[in-house]
């Protein structure tokens, strides 16, 4: 006999209603803890800044390659896996969220003011500059380890 054949008389095998690895078969989670009983992770300080730091710079790619349209997704998406693991990274991921969240206000508000009076071709050059500044600065900010509140954006998302 082979070592993948079944042997229903092994002392190794699973008792009936158990599945691989220790986690429980489905049905028998209860309903009031999370998966496997455990708490969510939370990440160490290092890793933290870290992401942190990539919330930013992240948004920054995404902002680049989308001209500007899709940089608030990518914050979107780090803030909600990241949000839960740590008060620094969650900091940093909503920082980077409600720049975006500003940005895109001021590109919205730029089309009719390009109608009207022309200067909406300013703001429409301006905002994903002044976005690319601030979030360049909170990666550096984030990366050293500091707490940042960026200038020039309301705190929409906390």
């Amino acid at each position: 006999m082979s070592q993948y054949d079944y042997d229903p008389e092994s002392p190794y095998r699973e008792p009936y209603g158990s599945s691989s690895y220790g986690y429980p078969s489905y049905g028998q989670q209860p309903y009031d803890q999370p998966y496997g009983g455990y708490a969510q992770p939370t990440m160490s300080p290092s890793e933290e800044r870290t992401w942190g730091m990539l919330s930013h710079l992240i948004a920054i790619a995404a902002m680049v390659l989308s001209m500007g349209l899709l940089g608030f997704v990518a914050s979107l998406v780090v803030y909600l896996v990241y949000k839960d693991r740590g008060p620094f990274v969650r900091a940093h991921a909503a920082n980077s969220l409600n720049v975006q969240l500003t940005m895109l206000f001021w590109l919205i508000l730029s089309l009719p003011l390009i109608l009207l009076l022309g200067l909406g071709l300013l703001v429409m050059i301006a905002a994903p500059i002044v976005a690319f500044v601030l979030h360049l600065i909170g990666a550096i900010k984030a990366s050293n380890g500091e707490w940042w509140d960026p200038p020039l954006t309301p705190r929409m998302v906390r």
